[in-house]
């Protein structure tokens, strides 16, 4: 099972994205029996995953880091699901298990599909609340906002947001997803579909963003963390691991340029682990990188390189302020940050 939630076999079956099992909502007026509420909640993520991270950054921008403790896996899987490998004695130090999975468990002892990142679980049960990817982060920036630091981004605007969702499904539907439907493709005309839908996508956000600082709108959004977290990953991984190697990422002056500038962006780089990335895709995808072995490069260092994406504009965090410094023990090893 991926990190994701996805049936593929690592190679060995068509690619087919599963849908979250546990949906349920964390909402202000507690609807789905969840409510908002400062500690209740522990997130469960990993760094390689980029599904995981939208979360992550998503977190750090609102700064909902006081409200919603952090729990790191390990990223490598075995077939216990994630693993807490990371903590002292293997252990989570909030909820006291091994594996993520006995939270699924607790939730629901014969639920259907697998173990999958983003989760959010509840402390005091100890019980799965959802890991429905899609929603998790638009729920932070919504029904969070009691919760929000002073100076908070709006990340979804509400006048936005018909734009804003048109842009991230096809972003979702050609990169995010598109790059693990042409990694896993069992076919040449699959993998080529895929690819070429791929590289068509990115060249349309290439098009868009040469006159524009963020996707949609003149500030950060939704859409901008949906695409950093494939881009960020992109020639570490995608480019060779996935076989989306028409070019490069650091080819395309514009994306690359865009990238850096969102990578350079408080709550974006100092999430980012290439370590974790990297050693997660080579590892665990056997039937795609049957050695393991785990590639040196790319130089992260490139990531700090100046981008000049100021020039047009925009505002990063609107009326806004950045976030503040990263939360002692939340800190990511130094790779090409000062």
């Amino acid at each position: 099972m991926g990190e994701d939630g996805s049936n593929a076999d690592y190679g060995k079956k068509e690619f087919k994205r599963s849908g979250s099992h546990f949906t349920d909502r964390v909402t202000a007026d507690g609807r789905d029996g969840w409510p908002v509420e400062a500690g209740r909640y522990r997130l469960v993520a990993s760094r390689a995953c980029p599904w995981a991270s939208r979360a992550l950054v998503s977190r750090r921008l609102l700064g909902l880091e006081d409200a919603v403790s952090l729990a790191v896996v390990d990223p490598i899987q075995d077939d216990r699901s994630w693993r807490f490998t990371l903590d002292p004695d293997g252990r989570d130090p909030v909820l006291g298990i091994r594996f993520l999975k006995e939270a699924y468990k607790a939730r629901e002892k014969d639920h259907p599909g697998g173990v999958s990142v983003p989760a959010l679980v509840d402390v005091p049960s100890g019980r799965l609340v959802t890991n429905d990817y899609q929603r998790l982060t638009l729920d932070f920036a919504t029904e969070w906002t009691d919760l929000h630091r002073e100076g908070a981004p709006d990340l979804y605007p509400a006048k936005l947001r018909d734009e804003i969702d048109e842009v991230m499904a096809g972003v979702y539907d050609d990169v995010n997803n598109g790059v693990y439907r042409a990694g896993f493709a069992n076919r040449q005309e699959r993998y080529e579909e895929a690819c070429a839908g791929v590289f068509r996508r990115l060249e349309w956000l290439s098009r868009r963003l040469a006159e524009r600082r963020y996707l949609v709108g003149d500030t950060i959004t939704e859409a901008d963390i949906r695409l950093f977290t494939t881009l960020v990953r992109f020639d570490a991984v995608y480019h060779g691991h996935f076989k989306c190697n028409r070019w490069k990422l650091a080819e395309d002056r514009v994306l690359w340029a865009y990238a850096r500038d969102l990578y350079q962006t408080p709550g974006f780089g100092d999430t980012v682990d290439f370590d974790h990335v990297k050693r997660h895709y080579h590892q665990v995808h056997t039937g795609i990188n049957p050695t393991g072995i785990v590639p040196l490069g790319p130089d992260p260092a490139g990531w700090l390189t100046p981008h000049h994406r100021a020039e047009l504009g925009g505002r990063p965090f609107g009326d806004g302020t950045p976030p503040g410094p990263v939360p002692e023990g939340e800190e990511v090893p130094v790779q090409g940050r000062p």
